[in-house]
C-alpha cells in the first residue's frame, strides 16, 4: 500500500524551527486535550475547524491558531497544509481526523508531519488487516464467521471506519442478519458497499473494557496510561428498561457510542493486560514499521474465566482518553503528575526534540 514520500516529509521537517513547533489537530474527538497537553508541555497549538465549530476551542483556551475551513474535510487541501507548515506544525491525528481527511489522502497526499505512524491507520480500517496484526500477536479475538450464512450463534455485525458503533448490530440467525441490514439500509446508516464489508464475528459475553497504551518509540517501552468503558445510545437505554417491558419496545438495539466512563481493571488481570500490549507492539514492527508508535487503544472484553478477549483495535489516540483529560489512576502512578493522553503525546514529542530524534517519532 502506499503512503506518502517519507524523505519529502523528512525535508520538510528538516526546514522546520525545532524550537518554534506548533501542536495541531482537527477540531474535534479529542482536540481538547491534546491541544491543552500540548500547551503544558510548552508548545504553540493550533486547531482546524470548521467555520462556527470553533466556540469550544475559544473558550477553554486550547488553541493559538486558528485554521478555519468550510468543512472539516479541507485539511487536506494544498492551501491549508501549507498553513500548517508555515506553523511547522506536527498534526496529531484522531478518529475524527482520519474519517473526515479520508484515510487515502491522509496516506497519500497530506505532507504535514504527522506524530506516529500514518502507515499504520489503514491496518484499524480494514477489519482483515486489523484481525492479521492482532492474530499474529497470539491475542484472543472473536471467531469471523465468512458470511451471513454461516451464522449459527449470536453474532455481532460491523462495518469498515471509524464510525463510533454507528450501525453495528447483533444477529442470531441468516434471516435476523438480513432483516436488520434492510433496517439500517433504510435508515441510511449504510450503504451498498458496506454491506459486502459487512464484519461478522461471534459475540462474547463479558465486561467492556478499552484500554489506552502508549508505545514510546524513543524509550521502546508500552505504557498503559488509561481504561475506559462506553455509553452506546439504545443499548444503554434498553437496559434500563424493566425486562417485562423491554420486548414491548420496537427498537432495535444500536450501539452508537454517545459518552465515556473511567474505570480500572482488576489488579491482577495487569499483567494480562501488557503482555497484550506488548505482543502487539512487538507484531507491529514487523508487520508494518516502524509499528504502533504513540497513542493506540483496544477495545476488549474480559468473560468469567478472567480471559481478555479484544475485538477491536484504534491505531491512534482514541475518544475514551477525554477520560482522563487531567490523569488517571495508571498515568499518575507512572508518572507521579497530571498526565492525560494529549499531554504524552506531547511530551514524547518534546523528548524526541532535545534529543535530536524528532524523525523517530514522525511520519
Amino acid at each position: 500500500m502506499s503512503v506518502v514520500d517519507k524523505q519529502k516529509i523528512m525535508d520538510i521537517l528538516d526546514k522546520y524551527d525545532k524550537n518554534n513547533i506548533t501542536i495541531a489537530t482537527l477540531g474535534s474527538h479529542t482536540s481538547l486535550h491534546i491541544l491543552k497537553g500540548a500547551k503544558e508541555e510548552g508548545f504553540k497549538t493550533a486547531v482546524v475547524c470548521e467555520k462556527g465549530r470553533e466556540v469550544p476551542y475559544q473558550r477553554f483556551g486550547v488553541a493559538d491558531e486558528f485554521i478555519l475551513v468550510d468543512k472539516f474535510s479541507d485539511i487536506v487541501n494544498d492551501d491549508v497544509q501549507q498553513k500548517l507548515r508555515d506553523l511547522n506544525s506536527i498534526i496529531v491525528p484522531h478518529g475524527s481526523f482520519i474519517a473526515y481527511a479520508g484515510l487515502d489522502r491522509v496516506e497519500n497526499d497530506f505532507y504535514v508531519p504527522m506524530f506516529g505512524n500514518r502507515s499504520i491507520l489503514r491496518w484499524e480500517a480494514e477489519r482483515d488487516l486489523e484481525r492479521k496484526l492482532l492474530s499474529e500477536s497470539n491475542i484472543r479475538i472473536p471467531k469471523k464467521f465468512e458470511s451471513s450464512a454461516e451464522i449459527d450463534r449470536t453474532v455481532m455485525v460491523k462495518f469498515p471506519g471509524a464510525r463510533g458503533g454507528k450501525g453495528y448490530f447483533i444477529a442470531s440467525s441468516p434471516e435476523e442478519f438480513d432483516k436488520k441490514i434492510a433496517a439500517m439500509v433504510d435508515r441510511e446508516w449504510i450503504t451498498g458497499e458496506d454491506i459486502e464489508k459487512a464484519h461478522i464475528e461471534e459475540y462474547v459475553l463479558g465486561c467492556n473494557y478499552c484500554i489506552h497504551f502508549f508505545y514510546s518509540a524513543l524509550k521502546d517501552e508500552v505504557e498503559v496510561l488509561g481504561m475506559d468503558t462506553r455509553y452506546e445510545s439504545q443499548i444503554d437505554g434498553l437496559c434500563r428498561v424493566p425486562a417485562k417491558d423491554q420486548l414491548d419496545i420496537p427498537a432495535d438495539p444500536s450501539y452508537v457510542i454517545t459518552g465515556n466512563h473511567p474505570v480500572v481493571i482488576r489488579e491482577s488481570l495487569l499483567t494480562q493486560v501488557f503482555d497484550i500490549g506488548d505482543n502487539l507492539v512487538e507484531t507491529a514492527k514487523k508487520l508494518v514499521k516502524p509499528g504502533m508508535n504513540g497513542p493506540f487503544c483496544l477495545q476488549t472484553l474480559c468473560n468469567d474465566n478472567l480471559e481478555i478477549v479484544v475485538f477491536e483495535m484504534s491505531a491512534r489516540i482514541d475518544g475514551g482518553t477525554n477520560t482522563f483529560m487531567n490523569s488517571s489512576p495508571y498515568s499518575y502512578i507512572m508518572f507521579g503528575e497530571m498526565m492525560s493522553m494529549g499531554r504524552r503525546v506531547a511530551r514524547e514529542i518534546k523528548n524526541a526534540v532535545e534529543e535530536d530524534k524528532l524523525e523517530v517519532v514522525i511520519t
